[in-house]
């Protein structure tokens, strides 16, 4: 079966992104690097200018039941902002399109803007323009960002070399398990309206998922301490998930340590309530916003106090594979089975 011949939710995003942008043609010398990395690279001088856009579905991306208007907003900027970090560049712009319908109010509306607005002055980030629109049902909100990096320290996901370590930032899997938290109390709340949500105690995982923050102070790190990663990605889709788009493009293989996998208490509580081993929420689920990159052995001298930074496991040869190292020293593999909007989303 090829792959015309597939379902849309049989390809994936990545797989109809691929299957769509296959025979694209760069016919501008400035487009220094198109389609395949968390931004796309333009080059228009000294500098190159990085532009990464997203598009969030009420329904797909969201849910109004639990998501306030402000905390939304400022996700919504957030999630842009760690796409143009996560190339070694600064955010100096956004561009936001929104579309709602009527049954959104005014003050939603507003509200929705004090956090987009917010996002943008805690990231020094201009809110340059952008587009509204009517829509039938529901609200769509497409956010372009735009940045700034020197051409010479810029970091693709194809630059990770053999005996490269692999490193994470901070921890992940909380925002998985707030998501999991949210959800339970919604179907609680649709059965009985008059039920109230139970969500004390989880203010760490409730947090990651509602009111993320990207990775601003690592790039800081970089630049400071003069490290340059070989390759890099912010974790949006899951921890594996990641790790298998660098290794693909920088055509290699992979040994992770799931000991090694940083996993917040808060996270790992949690995950104790609904029955799930933390590495699950770690591996797969996304929206942390945390950085995964790799960078040559000789520079861990320059990361190893940085208690936010914690190496995981080491890139090998692509015949190798990609492979977990489990505490007992078996060896499983490395899979793919973070949140995708194709295969997620209601079938008729």
């Amino acid at each position: 079966m090829g792959k015309t011949d597939k379902k849309i939710e049989q390809l994936g995003e990545f797989g109809l992104i691929e299957l769509l942008t296959k025979d694209i043609i760069i016919k501008n010398k400035e487009t220094h690097r198109g389609i395949g990395d968390d931004a796309a690279v333009l080059d228009y001088g000294d500098d190159n200018v990085l532009v990464s856009t997203d598009i969030l579905m009420e329904g797909i991306h969201f849910n109004t039941i639990y998501t306030p208007m402000k905390h939304l907003g400022y996700k919504a900027v957030v999630a842009n902002l760690s796409d143009i970090y996560a190339m070694n560049a600064i955010p100096k712009q956004i561009l936001v399109s929104l579309a709602f319908s009527a049954k959104f109010t005014l003050q939603q509306i507003e509200n929705l803007y004090k956090g987009i607005k917010l996002a943008c002055s805690n990231y020094n980030v201009d809110l340059a323009g952008g587009d509204t629109s009517s829509s039938l049902t529901g609200m769509a909100i497409s956010i372009t960002a735009i940045g700034r990096g020197e051409k010479d320290r810029i970091v693709y996901r194809s630059g990770a070399g053999k005996n490269d370590l692999i490193c994470v930032t901070g921890d992940v899997g909380a925002a998985y398990l707030g998501l999991q938290l949210l959800e339970r109390e919604k179907k609680m709340f649709l059965s009985d309206p008059k039920t109230q949500p139970v969500l004390g105690g989880h203010d760490y995982p409730l947090g990651r998922q509602l009111k993320p923050e990207p990775r601003a102070d690592i790039i800081k790190f970089f630049r400071e301490n003069n490290i340059l990663p070989t390759a890099m990605i912010d974790i949006s889709d899951g921890l594996s998930s990641e790790i298998l788009h660098i290794c693909k493009e920088s055509n290699a293989g992979c040994r992770i340590f799931a000991g090694h996998i940083p996993i917040a208490p808060e996270t790992e509580k949690l995950a104790s309530e609904f029955n799930m081993t933390p590495l699950v929420a770690a591996l797969n689920g996304g929206e942390d916003y945390e950085l995964v990159f790799t960078i040559s052995p000789i520079e861990y001298e320059k990361i190893k106090a940085n208690p936010h930074i914690k190496p995981i496991g080491h890139i090998t040869g692509k015949k190798e594979g990609c492979a977990m190292v489990m505490d007992d020293g078996s060896s499983v593999p490395l899979q793919a089975q973070g949140w995708d909007a194709y295969s997620s989303r209601p079938q008729k």
